[in-house]
């Protein structure tokens, strides 16, 4: 009888159901709805059935323990985005083991920490970035962290901020310049 019934709920409200209750079910039943829609959206942009069908049940693994944290208007829309974001990474992952783009990713995070002077102590460099990093208005600040020390994608960027794709981008590349500008100013 459980069954039906929460079949018979808006996913909005079965959405809610989950985080009030943590009861798997009522997930369950939301995974069951958009497998065929997340399935579909993985096989778009991975071009694999395998891989599709991999990434689907990654992203719901993935899902399941963090979905009460995001504040979800319409269920289907949110997902829809979080399944491409989730494909896109996935290519972007691969694209890095083989293309330029890997090596330019580490050289971007390595920028960071080569612009501290190497012949100070580590206390010294990581207070110097520290107080740098508090100097940088809050939306640089936080695509920096993410992106370099929490190793954040920029997808994971967007869906944890409110930020979109281009200012993340905008965030980094700025705050990357002001974090050096600063450290070479304080070295001086």
């Amino acid at each position: 009888m459980r069954k039906k019934h929460i079949a018979a709920l808006p996913d909005e409200e079965i959405l809610l159901q989950y985080k009030n209750s943590g009861d798997t079910v009522y997930f369950g039943e939301l995974y069951n709805r958009y497998i065929p829609l997340a399935y579909g959206v993985c096989l778009k942009y991975l071009r694999d059935a395998d891989r599709a069908q991999d990434a689907v049940m990654q992203l719901f693994e993935n899902l399941l323990p963090k979905i009460s944290q995001y504040e979800i208007a319409v269920f289907r829309t949110w997902l829809y985005s979080v399944v491409k974001n989730h494909c896109l990474q996935l290519l972007r992952k691969e694209s890095h083991e083989i293309a330029v783009d890997f090596n330019t990713e580490i050289m971007e995070s390595d920028e960071i920490l080569h612009l501290l002077d190497e012949e100070e102590p580590e206390e010294e460099r990581m207070n110097a970035l520290k107080n740098c990093l508090e100097k940088l208005p809050e939306p640089q600040r936080i695509a920096i962290v993410r992106f370099f020390m929490e190793e954040m994608s920029y997808a994971e960027i967007v869906d944890a901020t409110d930020y979109n794709l281009n200012q993340v981008k905008s965030y980094i590349q700025n705050g990357k310049r002001n974090l050096k500008i600063c450290i070479e100013k304080n070295s001086l």
